[in-house]
């Protein structure tokens, strides 16, 4: 071939796929079909009627493949096309289309030299291959020096000894385009739900008394829409504090806003002090009415420092790990209910020991939870790591994450409640003290309670004010007890490093109210009085009837 002058390109063209070459005779004349030669039969002459118009002259015959001028079509298609001979790959054409993209490309030169355009694009390795395997390939999507985004496709084109490869580059330009906007708009998609999610979860986590706590989340991976994993710490007084994680399904801004109604609903719902089974009842009446079609998981957790025991209920959940002061890490058992908003299943209670110096952790299952890995597995690997994790919550909470493989391009969202009850010792374990009586009722009992709570008051060396604070809460919880209530009833004192809590229990399940009493009532006045000298106040019912009546005073700074 001629690469100067390219006078034979028809002949190249007749190897390019998907053309076909002439069909000869065997003396190598080219018979073409359709067209009657010599020592061919005539057709047989048909009578046409007098009233008939003539028949119409017969169509033009379609030309073949090979009668077409290439040339021409090639220069004529509105895709980049150019044609490469030789290993060095010589240019033996370039069509119109590509010239009006980057300029006149001089014949016969190597490509390397004269088609920089290429080896900015990365192709001359491409190349190279499609002409040593004989394959076409495909290098989708790349944005030229022209500004412009291109789709190249290289075939192999074969004549004689020598090969070359023939490029073919569509404009992809406005798809791209439309490819990226679409990309940008799902990345602001994301971040408004990834802002969203985060405005929903707790700014600051409460921190309880008794217990240290911290948490995280991360989001998915940026290939990732986000979930609505969420968190929450809620103090309920009289010591107790109740721990909330839950999983809403689903991704996006949807799920990050029905996990923002679920966790306001729960610390509503967890301000009414109810054991952790009806809590989830609750929620999951709530799950059906806010969307029948999406579903959440969710554990949640009371934790009461005088029972040495985490009480909790799961909707689906993963269960909670426990490790306690040897290293030992403890899963927790059922009982556990289908997720919140299935409706007509009774979830019950369950608990696990929380004692001094333990420390728990509550997940969703983005920690745990990989493709083609059993979860099972995925809970045991995260009980190895946390039995070897010491040190704060927060610093547990970041090794746990690390040991999962958590990073930015996680493909789930995670999150993570670690809460520890630290073994106190010391001076420090002199701020937390407890004391009880045991209370039979009769008329000698609110002088007993009242001298109790006197006695231990100013062991723990309280200020004037507050003990007699205390004593005064004290005596009207007692008669309140002694009234409305009935036996076995216990006062119990308790101080942490913050406050003093004043709590009595009996075994009647009637929760006591604050109201207004007239100037001729002869009762009515007890929770009042509580209620105006205390921090706060609230009441309980307890697991097997009766109730728990509480008030809080918050001890000065020191």
């Amino acid at each position: 071939m001629n690469l100067t002058n390219f006078t034979n390109f028809t002949r190249w063209g007749a190897r390019f796929p998907g053309t076909r070459r002439p069909a000869t005779d065997g003396t190598g004349t080219t018979v073409s079909p359709g067209r009657p030669g010599e020592g061919s039969v005539p057709t047989a002459r048909t009578e046409q009627p007098a009233d008939e118009p003539p028949p119409a002259p017969p169509a033009s015959p379609v030309p073949a493949v090979d009668d077409l001028p290439a040339r021409e079509v090639l220069d004529q298609v509105p895709a980049l096309v150019a044609l490469l001979h030789g290993p060095d790959h010589r240019i033996a054409y370039v069509n119109d289309a590509y010239t009006a993209a980057f300029g006149t490309r001089p014949l016969g030169e190597p490509a390397r030299e004269a088609l920089l355009e290429l080896a900015e694009l990365g192709l001359f390795p491409l190349l190279d291959q499609v002409q040593r395997s004989g394959r076409p390939r495909t290098l989708k999507s790349r944005k030229a020096p022209d500004g412009r985004s291109y789709t190249f496709t290289c075939t192999p084109v074969t004549e004689g000894d020598t090969g070359g490869v023939l490029v073919f580059a569509t404009d992809v330009t406005d798809h791209a385009e439309a490819a990226a906007r679409l990309r940008a708009s799902e990345r602001r998609q994301r971040e408004t739900a990834v802002t969203l999610q985060r405005s929903l979860l707790p700014q600051k986590l409460e921190q309880p008394d008794d217990l240290r706590i911290a948490a995280t989340y991360h989001p998915g991976g940026t290939e990732a829409a986000v979930g609505g994993d969420w968190y929450d710490v809620i103090t309920l007084g009289g010591g107790r504090t109740a721990l909330v994680i839950g999983d809403v399904m689903g991704r996006g801004v949807r799920a990050a806003a029905v996990m923002g109604q679920l966790r306001t609903a729960v610390r509503a719902y967890a301000r009414l002090d109810l054991p952790p089974h009806e809590i989830l009842q609750l929620l999951d009446g709530l799950a059906m009415e806010i969307d029948a079609n999406q579903i959440a998981t969710c554990v949640y957790a009371i934790h009461d420092p005088n029972e040495g025991s985490l009480v909790y209920a799961s909707a689906g959940h993963l269960p909670i790990l426990v490790r306690d002061e040897g290293g030992t890490v403890q899963r927790a058992d059922e009982p556990t209910g289908p997720p919140l908003g299935t409706g007509g299943w009774m979830h019950t209670s369950g608990s696990v020991p929380l004692t001094p110096g333990s420390t728990a952790v509550l997940y969703t299952d983005g920690l745990v939870e990989r493709r083609n890995e059993d979860l099972d597995e995925g809970i045991a690997a995260l009980e190895r790591a946390l039995a070897g994790a010491t040190g704060s919550p927060q610093v547990v909470c970041d090794r746990l994450v690390r040991s999962a493989g958590v990073t930015a391009d996680h493909d789930d969202d995670v999150a993570v409640l670690v809460l520890q009850h630290p073994a106190r010792t010391g001076p420090e374990g002199e701020l937390f003290r407890n004391a009880a009586l045991e209370l039979l009722g009769g008329v000698e009992a609110a002088p007993r309670a009242r001298a109790f709570a006197s006695g231990v008051l100013t062991s723990w060396r309280f200020p004037t004010d507050l003990h007699d604070l205390g004593v005064l809460a004290a005596s009207e919880l007692v008669a309140n007890s002694l009234q409305h209530g009935t036996p076995p009833m216990r006062l119990r004192l308790r101080r942490t490093d913050r406050r003093l809590i004043v709590e009595v229990t009996d075994g009647d399940d009637h929760l006591p109210r604050r109201r207004r009493a007239e100037p001729g009532d002869e009762s009515g006045r007890g929770i009042a009085i509580v209620a105006t000298i205390a921090s706060n106040w609230g009441c309980r019912r307890t697991p097997g009837g009766g109730k728990a009546v509480w008030c809080e005073f918050v001890l000065p700074n020191r």
